[in-house]
């Protein structure tokens, strides 16, 4: 089973928070394992004990060549002793990217399949040809968002979380933003910052919550306009603010979704958003483990990760 760190809320301090009359707070999730990080560790920790209740020794997941999923998989497994098997969205490419390597390292079995191959990935008969070829294992989704995954996520918020006003974080497939949601006090606000462009994450986040049995709690929102271009797109102001960032609090974040997620933040700040004396709390999911392959990929240097 996996084991957590201690995770600290750390208060930021900056002239633009104090003149909107707001305290901002950061949960740092990056830190809760040094191998598994942010969000993923609790959608991991109950499959994980899953696999082993059912007498799994290999897990099967799905991922992106730069995936957080794919690499937190391969080093969860690694921790729990057992196989893993990453089927990759592409072909393969050498030498493999950081985020493969380091994968690969820990164990896992890496997998290719080309993109309309892959977009079978939730067919029951594709599903049988990977048990045909692969044996048994303990299947998990692609992001890692199950039913399991949120009763992680729902663990995030801690009792000293109560005083919150604000819940701030990014959305990707919407089991952390599920968990959230879920475990939130009624009159706390949530809200949630997409990566992806488009609308369509209003209805799958209903989905998440209904296939829990619930209602759909109160007082959540989800934010579509700061996705900068896309799914891992970026534009020079994100970078430009990721440094920013950095530099004022000593916190690193990532393209893909901190540094969106904290963007939108302080611009909702900065435009009267929140009302004065609101208590925010900025969830830092990880994801840091993809600046190494974003600098391969474009040039450009983010601040370290440790």
């Amino acid at each position: 089973m996996l084991v957590s760190y201690p995770v600290s809320n750390d208060l930021l301090v900056d002239p633009a928070f104090e003149a909107a009359g707001v305290e901002v707070w950061i949960k740092r999730l990056d830190q809760i394992h040094p191998k598994v990080s942010g969000n993923k560790f609790y959608k991991l920790k109950y499959n994980l004990t899953e696999a082993r209740k059912q007498g799994q020794q290999t897990i099967l997941t799905f991922g992106g060549a730069y995936s957080n999923h794919i690499l937190a998989t391969a080093k969860a497994a690694e921790s729990c002793e057992l196989k893993s098997i990453g089927i990759i969205r592409g072909e393969q490419t050498l030498p493999l990217n950081p985020t493969l390597a380091a994968a690969k390292k820990s164990g896992m079995q890496l997998v290719y399949l080309n993109r309309e191959r892959y977009r079978t990935k939730t067919d029951p008969n594709f599903i049988k040809e990977l048990q045909n070829l692969y044996g048994k294992f303990y299947l998990i989704p692609e992001g890692g968002t199950n039913g399991l995954a949120i009763r992680g996520t729902r663990e995030i918020l801690t009792r000293e979380d109560k005083t919150f006003t604000h819940i701030f974080t990014c959305v990707g497939t919407g089991g952390t933003f599920a968990g959230l949601a879920l475990s939130k006090k009624e009159q706390q606000n949530l809200i949630g910052v997409s990566s992806l462009k488009g609308d369509f994450i209003h209805d799958e986040i209903a989905a998440l919550i209904s296939g829990q049995g619930l209602a759909s709690p109160a007082n959540v929102e989800i934010l579509t306009d700061f996705h900068f271009g896309g799914y891992a797109k970026f534009q020079p102001d994100l970078i430009d603010f990721i440094w920013d960032f950095y530099e004022k609090h000593r916190v690193p974040l990532d393209p893909i979704y901190t540094g969106k997620t904290a963007f939108a933040l302080v611009h909702k700040i900065k435009t009267g958003f929140f009302p004065k004396g609101s208590k925010i709390l900025l969830i830092h999911t990880g994801g840091l483990q993809g600046n190494g392959g974003f600098t391969e990929r474009t040039g450009i240097k983010l601040p370290p990760s440790a």
